[in-house]
C-alpha cells in the first residue's frame, strides 16, 4: 500500500518510540504501562519505510450508548505521524485503512476519537459528536442552591481498588443510558483505578475515592486528585450518581477542601445540574471543549443501529469523498423502535456531508442548526426540521473515559 502502510506486527518498544516522538513528549511508564494493557495489538496499523515505522493508529474495541441502546465501535486511539514524515498522505493512508477494515470487517459501523487537535479530523469525515465544559469553582463560590435529600446523603472514604466493584457497577449501569459512555470491562476498570493511576508523578495525592450512600445504600462516587503547585487545588476525574440528592452532596464534598483554594474539572457534561446549581454561575469561567468525535465507516448500519426521537421518513443525499460506499441517496425510516436506512434511487430531501451525520449521530443539537451554517441543503420543505428533531437524544451526549 501507499507509505508501506500495513499491520503491526512489531514489539510494544518499538512503538513506544514512535509514540514519544510523534506525541512530542515522552509518555510517563504509568501512562505506557495503561496504555498497554488496553491496547489490542492485532487492530494497530503502521506506516514503514524500510524498517522504520513512521506512523501509527489503534482502535479499541467499546460497547458505546447510542439513542435506543448499546452498540460496537472503535475508539480510534493512539495516531501519530513521525515528526520526519510529516505531510507526505501517511495518516490519511492510515485513517482509510483503518476505516476500511472496519467497513470490510462489518463489526463496528461508527469510529469514535478524541482528538489531541481538533482541526485534523474532519477532513477524514468526522464530525464533533459531543461536548464538554472545563471549570475552576473558587472556594469562595462553591455555594450551591439547595437541594431536597442533599443533606441525607453520606459521604465517605473507600480505597479505589477494594470499591472498584461498587463504582464499576454504577458506572456501567449509567454507561447502559448515558448516550456518548462506554461499557467498562475489566480492562477499562483497571484503566481508571489499576496501580498505573493510583499515583501521579507530577507532585499530585494518590487517586482518592468517596462514596455517597443514603439509609446503608451506596448511591454515588467520585474520584479525584489533590494538588499543591503555584496554587492548592483538587482536581476531579469522575463523579457519578444516581440521583440529584447524592450528585449534589458530591459536588458539596469536592467544592468545599480546608486548605485548597479551588477545584477543578475538565470533563464535565454540558447539561450537568452542577452549572445551573451554583449560586454564583460565572465564578467557575465555564469553557466548552470538543469531546468524542464520530466518524460512520457503514452509513447504512450506523443510521440502522439508533432509534429515533419520533417517525422519520427522510432521503438523505451524502456526500463522502473519503469512504466511496457511503456516498449515495439513502432512505432513512423507523423512529423510538427502530429504524432501517438503504440506498435509493429517489431525490433527497436534504443533501450534506458525512461528517454532519457524525456531529449528529448520538443526539447533540442540531442538524437544524448545522443547516443554518450552510452545511445542510434542505430540498424538500419541511425535511430538515422534521429530521433534525427525530435525531435529538434525551440528554446532551457525553464522553467520561477518554482514549
Amino acid at each position: 500500500m501507499t507509505n508501506g502502510i500495513g499491520r503491526f506486527e512489531g514489539e510494544w518498544d518499538e512503538l513506544v518510540r514512535l509514540l514519544n516522538l510523534g506525541f512530542a513528549q515522552p509518555w510517563s511508564e504509568a501512562q505506557l504501562e495503561a496504555e498497554r494493557k488496553v491496547t489490542e495489538p492485532e487492530r494497530s496499523f503502521v506506516g514503514r519505510e524500510d524498517k522504520e515505522l513512521t506512523g501509527h493508529t489503534t482502535a479499541f474495541s467499546l460497547r458505546m450508548a447510542v439513542p435506543g441502546g448499546q452498540l460496537p465501535v472503535a475508539g480510534v486511539s493512539m495516531v501519530c505521524v513521525s515528526p520526519t514524515h510529516t505531510r507526505r498522505g501517511i495518516l490519511r493512508d492510515l485513517m482509510r485503512a483503518q476505516l476500511t477494515d472496519l467497513y470490510e470487517t462489518g463489526v463496528e459501523p461508527v469510529a469514535a476519537l478524541t482528538a489531541s487537535e481538533p482541526v485534523i479530523y474532519g477532513r477524514f469525515g468526522y464530525g464533533l459528536g459531543s461536548d464538554q465544559v472545563h471549570l475552576t469553582v473558587p472556594r469562595a463560590s462553591r455555594a450551591l442552591r439547595p437541594v431536597a435529600g442533599a443533606d441525607d446523603v453520606r459521604i465517605r472514604f473507600a480505597d479505589p481498588v477494594e470499591s472498584r466493584a461498587i463504582t464499576s457497577r454504577i458506572h456501567n449501569e449509567h454507561a447502559a443510558e448515558r448516550v456518548g459512555m462506554f461499557h467498562h470491562d475489566e480492562r477499562w476498570q483497571e484503566y481508571v483505578t489499576g496501580e498505573n493511576v493510583l499515583t501521579d508523578t507530577d507532585g499530585a495525592s494518590p487517586l482518592r475515592c468517596v462514596l455517597a450512600s443514603v439509609d446503608g445504600e451506596v448511591t454515588g462516587y467520585a474520584h479525584y486528585r489533590t494538588k499543591r503547585t503555584t496554587k492548592a487545588f483538587v482536581d476531579v476525574t469522575r463523579v457519578h450518581a444516581d440521583d440529584l440528592a447524592s450528585h449534589v452532596a458530591l459536588w458539596r464534598f469536592l467544592l468545599d477542601q480546608d486548605l485548597l483554594s479551588e477545584t477543578t474539572y475538565g470533563q464535565l457534561p454540558s447539561d450537568d445540574p452542577l452549572l445551573s446549581l451554583l449560586v454564583d454561575p460565572r465564578a467557575p469561567k465555564p469553557t466548552t471543549y470538543d469531546g468524542v468525535w464520530l466518524r460512520l465507516a457503514d452509513l447504512g448500519k450506523a443510521l440502522a443501529g439508533r432509534t429515533y426521537a419520533q417517525e422519520v421518513d427522510v432521503v438523505l443525499g451524502v456526500a463522502d469523498d473519503f469512504l466511496p460506499w457511503n456516498a449515495g441517496n439513502w432512505h432513512l425510516a423507523g423512529g423510538p423502535s427502530g429504524a432501517t436506512c438503504e440506498k435509493t434511487d429517489r431525490d433527497p430531501d436534504l443533501l450534506l456531508d458525512v461528517r454532519e451525520l457524525g456531529a449528529v449521530y448520538l443526539g447533540k443539537p442540531s442538524l437544524q442548526r448545522l443547516g443554518a451554517a450552510g452545511l445542510v441543503e434542505e430540498r424538500t420543505s419541511g425535511a430538515l426540521a422534521a429530521t433534525s428533531q427525530a435525531f435529538l437524544g434525551k440528554r446532551l451526549p457525553w464522553l467520561d473515559t477518554g482514549f
